[in-house]
């Protein structure tokens, strides 16, 4: 029998050793990391890195160090365990010591920022709320970083309950257009994903915040159909009946029956409808939703709100994901407004598509309820705070919270999904800087489309003739001349969707290898 008084020592070091049993190896982190961002093959030997090489090719100097960084400790382990010899990184990177150079591709654009950001007066740190402000996604945000840190950032009062406090930001709208999620080809959205996750890891090393990532969790299976049931399970079974179905099916129906009848409705997300008649709605849900036999009508809002949150809290896996839901919750630790944003931005490009989805679909009916503040009473910040729990708390992933912490990381979570809510236009967009990167893989691996129809070419010198003559008169023109011939077509450059405004000749000459579509817009006269 254990003596009382060891009890307590007994069990401290039982937690010590589930710890140590936890913790991962010494460059075991790293090598997750260099898998997931595409740089498997750097592990071994160098027999096959030709599309390794591509990818460290389109890298900027902030985002080559990163890299460089954990193949350091990557190979300092291996080294350690005596196993066989890893590649050194100036074999990989080309250079000698620890300087990395960057890609010629990228230093004018990065330049320019430079000496733009050299030169800004940094006399006066306080950001305006009321002001608005430049988001500039031309250049990689690590590099952003790292020019700022040689003048300061700009300070805020974190006013969290104070949804007229967030800062105004603008994209500038450049030469090439802006480029949206949902604007590229699948095959170009795949290349996303590593190289958000290398800017990502870029921009911590910059700001010192260590990207934090869980390991992927384990689904276990389930005998339900709709509560419960894994993301890409759920779509699955929903395309079956609707093919190219984006968001489950079940969350459609939630979400549509509260903008139709729950808007209006007081204290609607807040006021916890009757647990028992949620319970028995769940159950008649798994029966009757697919049969289409469901009552919406007969269902109370708050009940229907309170199936809403249980849906996104019995998601076996989180909706931010396992192994970014402490990146997420990290964000609020970053000092400046601008970052925070430029974090979440890289974070909702290194999402799942059926999450990315999904999310966007459950932040467009929170926006539409903050909307309707003055019948509601539900302002940003009431918003964010009853949904914060049901998106960061999963009973699949510890939560251990310091004592005393209780409160200060309930009021971080909460600001970020305020942050998802408010700012989800620009989140949700690609910076050019990565589309950029992404045009350089397609050129390195495939220049099938070689752009010889000096027609075509010449369309294109008209529309984009037209443009400047649009804008040099554009306070003599109407709206609806904006466009000019570009005004009622659909632009593609293979799959990518081109902004309205996009001067395409300046496109042609940065991607002459690009194969070109010009069709009737369905949508005239809204583009996207």
């Amino acid at each position: 029998m254990l003596c009382p008084a060891l009890a307590p020592q007994f069990r401290m070091d039982i937690e010590t050793l589930e710890l140590i049993q936890k913790r991962p190896r010494e460059g075991e982190a790293e090598a997750e990391w260099l898998q997931d961002a595409g740089l498997s093959e750097l592990l071994g030997d160098a027999g096959s890195d030709k599309d390794n090489l591509v990818l460290l090719s389109t890298l900027t100097r902030t985002q080559a160090a990163a890299v460089q960084r954990r193949l350091d400790t990557y190979s300092r382990s291996r080294r350690r365990r005596n196993k066989h010899p890893v590649r050194d990184v100036r074999d990989i990177f080309g250079v000698a010591g620890s300087e990395v150079a960057s890609p010629s591709w990228l230093a004018e654009t990065q330049d320019n920022f430079s000496s733009a950001a050299e030169t800004q007066d940094y006399s006066c740190t306080v950001r305006n709320p009321g002001k608005e402000e430049v988001f500039n996604m031309d250049v990689a945000y690590s590099e952003q970083a790292a020019v700022l840190l040689k003048g300061s950032f700009l300070s805020e009062s974190r006013k969290l309950k104070d949804g007229n406090a967030l800062t105004r930001f603008k994209i500038p709208k450049g030469r090439l257009g802006v480029t949206r999620i949902g604007d590229l080809s699948a095959q170009d959205m795949k290349k996303i994903p590593t190289l958000a996750l290398i800017e990502l890891t870029a921009l911590c090393d910059i700001l010192g915040f260590e990207l934090k990532r869980n390991k992927a969790a384990k689904l276990k299976t389930t005998e339900k159909r709709l509560f419960g049931v894994p993301l890409n399970t759920l779509l699955e079974n929903d395309q079956k009946l609707l093919p190219n179905t984006k968001v489950p099916l079940l969350l459609q129906a939630l979400l549509s029956c509260l903008e139709k009848r729950g808007l209006e409705t007081e204290g609607i997300l807040r006021v916890s409808g009757s647990q028992t008649r949620i319970k028995s709605l769940e159950q008649k849900l798994e029966r009757d939703f697919y049969s289409g036999l469901f009552r919406w009508d007969e269902v109370h809002q708050n009940d229907v709100s309170g199936l809403l949150k249980r849906f996104i809290r019995e998601l076996p896996a989180p909706l931010l994901t396992a192994e970014y839901l402490p990146a997420f919750a990290a964000v609020q630790n970053i000092p400046d407004l601008k970052q925070r944003l430029q974090a979440l931005n890289l974070l909702i490009l290194i999402l799942p598509e059926s999450n990315r989805n999904t999310l966007k679909a459950l932040l467009e009916f929170l926006s539409k309820v903050v909307a309707r503040e003055n019948n509601n009473k539900m302002n940003l910040w009431n918003v964010s705070t009853v949904m914060a729990p049901n998106l960061f708390m999963h009973k699949g992933l510890p939560n251990k919270i310091p004592e005393g912490k209780e409160k200060q990381l309930a009021e971080g979570a909460a600001d970020v999904v305020r942050m998802m809510i408010h700012y989800q236009d620009l989140l949700w967009t690609v910076s050019s800087f990565l589309v950029a990167q992404v045009r350089k893989l397609n050129e390195s691996s495939n220049k099938r489309y070689q752009f010889c129809d000096k027609r075509i070419k010449n369309l294109l010198r008209k529309i984009h003739a037209d443009k400047d003559k649009v804008e040099k008169h554009q306070g003599e023109t109407n709206d609806n001349k904006k466009y000019g011939a570009f005004s009622e077509c659909l632009v593609l450059t293979g799959e990518h969707c081109l902004d309205p405004d996009t001067y395409l000749l300046d496109l042609y000459h940065i991607n002459p290898h690009a194969e070109w579509i010009i069709k009737q817009n369905p949508s005239y006269p809204r583009m996207f």
